[in-house]
């Protein structure tokens, strides 16, 4: 099985934006800790990174065809990217929406997600665990 793993803007600044929020960990960290996990659990994935919308529906574009689902963290973009969730229900790979903290216990405007719907599922607040529960779902799902 193959996984793209896509994350939003300001992912890459891990370990020095809102620690109290993300944690300690810097991106570096959190991608070796999913390579890990995921080789442990049988899956081949790759990751990418963009601060910028069209990139990020381009990442999901250019998986049709090549990977059997994708574990997204739009970010910042979860709350307006109608792009990203077309991008998203276009290719029709099984899709789950990862965030770091907890986005229905923070400011009101991270509480609502125009992305998840395009998704099979949503994990919030299990912090970077959230990704491997993800691929670990994904792989039930195939």
């Amino acid at each position: 099985m193959k996984v793209l793993v896509i994350n939003g803007p300001n992912i890459n600044m891990l370990g020095v934006r809102e620690r109290n929020i993300y944690g300690d960990m810097d991106f570096d960290g959190v991608c070796s800790y999913i390579r890990s996990e995921a080789e442990r659990l049988e899956i081949e994935v790759e990751l990418c990174q963009s601060n910028i919308e069209g990139e990020i529906v381009g990442f999901i574009q250019e998986a049709y065809g090549k990977y059997d689902g994708i574990v997204i963290n739009p970010a910042a973009y979860t709350h307006y990217s109608i792009a990203i969730h077309d991008a998203l229900k276009g290719v029709g790979l099984p899709a789950i929406e990862v965030h770091i903290s907890n986005i229905h216990a923070r400011e009101e405007f991270r509480k609502v997600s125009v992305t998840a719907p395009a998704c099979k599922g949503q994990i919030c607040g299990l912090g970077i665990h959230g990704y491997v529960l993800a691929l670990m779902a994904l792989k039930g799902i195939k």
